[in-house]
């Protein structure tokens, strides 16, 4: 007989809920291996006997050829010598054993949702199939996780599906090894599973009323995996109108799903990353390029994926409402079975949005959504399976072939993402205010909670603390130290100093905003930061945005910024760029150049309210509720503004967007800008480019180029800054964060002036850039100050 050997094999990373252990009872099987596998906790283990050979093939595909929705991070062997009597006896076969929860502290990790796979979706349009037009298809591959699990080790009993016991059917499936529904914890059917209703209506006579309903111009609130969502018809104008008007939402652009690429493209230009990431498993909205609608009269366009739909939609007909101001538009393709066939009944663009009125959270709770939606919606399609976690839809945008994260929540959030430095303490950051996040640290692992939003609204401050109990619940991590903003107003700070923890640390708005940048692909040494956003609160107690740091994930020094300005009645400047711009006409910090001659502001200020004019610039000579601010954000609104591209705004970074948008892809040189030195910093003085912006307008030069130049300049500005603190002897790395580097232009611009000096420029991929980032950044830079090496004696 061949020599026999037993490994006791640890599989740790996203292995729960992704038919890993139906995987692993396949390939040991093949290889002829005894033993068993099962969850433990938020891992897998599995004891493994056989010939050596079979046992390194088996740890061997374990590493590699893991299923497509695992993430194997950690694979640990221990020979077993005295082989325990397990109730493994030679030659006993390969089973899956029932999960239990071990003592011993080890990593979790929660999977996310996932799209429906391919299989599933043959089998949802086979009408021979048991599940034909089932919404509930799913298997090992696909299906809800982080939204259905209550506890884990990962099985049916600690999800959601545990009200619904499975008919003999599934109950077959769910026990063959070989049937790809092996342990598949959400398995369901139209016998065993959940129902949808509209009413007292159920299954396609609720899908009916739903198709009538959105057919016939009104909208639907439809519960979707992570919450509900708003749906209406994206090609009619009324519809549109009307869900605005009742969301209140005027103008923030809608996401639409469509039913796949070739649809898409019929509305938006796709390169290969965005194709990708459009049929990825995580299935997020994807900001395109939209196409340009057809004018009447012009000779229709022949490729294929540009021609009418079936249902007769052109290229061009969604309404122009979707997303107004802004030549991008948001897409994404089916989640669920529920929205395929949606889709597939009303066979046109849909408006999917967030089942929420502006600034709450998404509806969870059938009750909580009748209460809120119910103004909104005029039918409800909900269904009976609970769901547990609240994760609201990704947004994600390309910039040279790379993904980067704007809002971080169904299908990644909340699976870890690693941290350069490892805290002897598990952490807790909080977060700032706005696009709010939390993230728990340990082990050098960072949980990065999902999207919540505005901590002003009651509704989102208690969906943020449901979020944190379950995720502390779920990991199994216990904080012992809080990171949170300096910003004493924030609600995430006060949050942070009630909770009862051995340590608090302070973390800096904008080194977060560049620490977040660097963790995130594993930099712990020093670098140049580059953190341009609406407003933090900076160490000296004044208001930062436009900020150059050379940092690492310790600490940081200000090497340059942007000139201060008054914001005109705080807050009332962040919604009126208007204010702002007055603020840099009358109030621009004196920085040697003589402030903008009145013929130049005249035509600015005769379209506004006069009054409003005097008692703004009275505002700022007196310096009555004027904060002065280095902020990058606000001087884009006030360029916005000047240029007549927005004096107020319903959503933060409306006037920036416009911006954007009106530069376009066209070339411009820069705009006039200065740099001086104040206080030892270099300093960018906005007044020779925001004069330059009003000369402009009076020489009769187009709106698009003067906005593409101002970006020019503000690319320039920063690579000229970079080069004088490299020259003074920075590091030769960069980490863009901020908001403002949502931009694409200015990101693109910034980014290849920096490299044409031979710098590596880095900025967020997976972690947003934007305050979603902000607690991963916190993470950062707590757990570096609290790992070992760091320590001082």
């Amino acid at each position: 007989m061949s020599e026999r050997i037993t490994q006791h094999i640890e599989v740790f990373g996203r292995v729960q809920g992704v038919g890993f252990r139906p995987y692993v009872h396949r390939t040991a099987t093949t290889l002829g291996l005894d033993g068993w596998v099962c969850n433990v906790n938020g891992h897998v283990e599995l004891t493994a006997s056989g010939r050596p050979d079979a046992l390194h093939d088996l740890v061997a595909r374990i590493r590699e050829q893991a299923p497509p929705l695992a993430a194997v991070r950690l694979v640990q062997v221990t020979d077993v010598t005295d082989v325990p009597d397990d109730g493994t006896p030679t030659h006993s076969g390969f089973t899956v054993r029932s999960s239990h929860t071990d003592a011993l502290t080890a990593p979790r990790e929660i999977p996310p949702d996932a799209a429906t796979c391919e299989a599933c979706l043959r089998e949802l349009f086979d009408p021979a199939d048991r599940r034909f037009r089932y919404p509930f298809i799913n298997c090992t591959d696909c299906g809800p996780r982080a939204t259905v699990i209550e506890d884990l080790p990962y099985d049916r009993e600690r999800t959601t599906m545990r009200h619904f016991p499975l008919c003999p059917a599934c109950a077959a499936e769910y026990a063959d090894p070989a049937d790809r529904r092996f342990h598949a914890e959400p398995l369901a059917c139209p016998v065993c599973g959940p129902r949808l209703f509209w009413g007292a209506v159920t299954g396609e006579g609720a899908l009916r009323a739903a198709v009538r309903t959105v057919a016939g111009g009104g909208i639907v609130a439809v519960k979707g995996l992570g919450g509900y969502q708003l749906v209406c018809d994206a090609t009619d104008p009324v519809a549109v109108a009307e869900l605005r008007h009742r969301k209140r939402r005027p103008v923030k652009p809608f996401a639409v799903m469509v039913p796949d690429l070739a649809a898409a493209r019929r509305l938006a230009h796709i390169g290969r990353t965005e194709h990708a990431v459009l049929i990825s498993p995580q299935r997020p909205v994807v900001l395109l390029r939209a196409r340009r609608p057809r004018l009447p009269g012009t000779r229709p366009p022949t490729r294929p994926e540009a021609r009418l739909g079936d249902a007769g939609h052109a290229v061009g007909r969604i309404d122009p409402k979707v997303h107004p101001g802004t030549d991008r538009i948001g897409l994404f393709l089916p989640t669920t079975g529920l929205h395929h066939l949606l889709l597939r009944e009303l066979d046109r663009p849909l408006v999917v949005t967030s089942g929420n009125l502006a600034d709450e959270p998404i509806a969870t709770d059938d009750a909580e959504a009748l209460r809120t939606l119910g103004p909104v919606a005029d039918g409800f399609l909900t269904h009976d399976r609970p769901i547990h976690a609240r994760y609201d839809d990704s947004v994600v945008q390309t910039t040279r072939r790379r993904v980067h994260m704007l809002r971080r929540a169904r299908g990644y959030a909340p699976v870890p993402l690693q941290l350069p430095s490892s805290s002897e303490s598990p952490v807790v950051s909080a977060g700032a205010q706005l696009k709010h996040t939390f993230t728990l640290a340990e082990h050098g692992r960072a949980h990065l909670g999902p999207h919540t939003g505005d901590l002003a609204d009651a509704a989102t401050y208690d969906a943020f603390q449901t979020s944190y109990a379950d995720l502390t619940r779920l990991t199994g991590i216990a904080p012992r130290v809080v990171a949170h903003d300096l910003h004493p107003g924030y609600l995430s700070t006060q949050w942070a100093h009630a909770q009862r923890v051995d340590r608090r640390i302070a973390v800096q708005h904008h080194h977060a905003h560049v620490a977040a940048v660097a963790a995130e692909h594993g930099l712990d040494g020093p670098f140049i930061g580059i953190a341009y956003d609406g407003l933090g609160l900076g160490d000296d107690g004044t208001l930062w945005g436009g900020e150059i740091l050379v940092a690492d994930l310790t600490g940081y020094r200000r090497v340059g910024r942007f000139a201060h300005a008054p914001l005109p009645g705080s807050e009332a400047a962040v919604r009126h760029p208007a204010r702002m711009a007055l603020g840099y006409l009358y109030g621009t910090e004196p920085l040697g150049v003589p402030r903008t001659a009145p013929w130049l502001t005249r035509p600015f200020t005769d379209r506004l309210d006069a009054g409003e004019v005097r008692a703004v610039r009275a505002m700022v000579e007196r310096g009555v509720n004027s904060p002065h601010a280095s902020s990058a954000g606000r001087l884009f609104d006030a360029a916005a503004s000047l240029l007549g591209l927005g004096d107020t705004v319903s959503y933060e970074g409306q006037a920036a967007i416009a911006l954007e948008n009106a530069a376009g892809t066209g070339r411009a040189s820069a705009l006039p800008w200065r740099l001086t030195r104040a206080d030892g910093l270099w300093v960018y003085d906005p007044s020779p480019t925001l004069t330059a912006l009003l000369e402009g307008l009076a020489a009769g030069t187009e709106v698009p180029r003067l906005a593409a130049a101002f970006h020019t300049a503000v690319a320039e500005v920063t690579a000229a800054i970079v080069e004088r603190a490299v020259t003074a002897g920075a590091p030769r790395t960069v980490c863009l964060g901020g908001g403002c580097f949502q931009n694409r232009r200015l990101l693109t611009e910034a980014g290849r002036l920096l490299r044409a000096q031979g710098l590596q420029v880095l900025t967020g991929n997976e972690v947003p850039v934007n305050d979603g980032g902000i607690s991963y950044g916190q993470a950062a830079v707590a757990s570096a100050l609290l790992a070992p090496r760091t320590r001082k004696g």
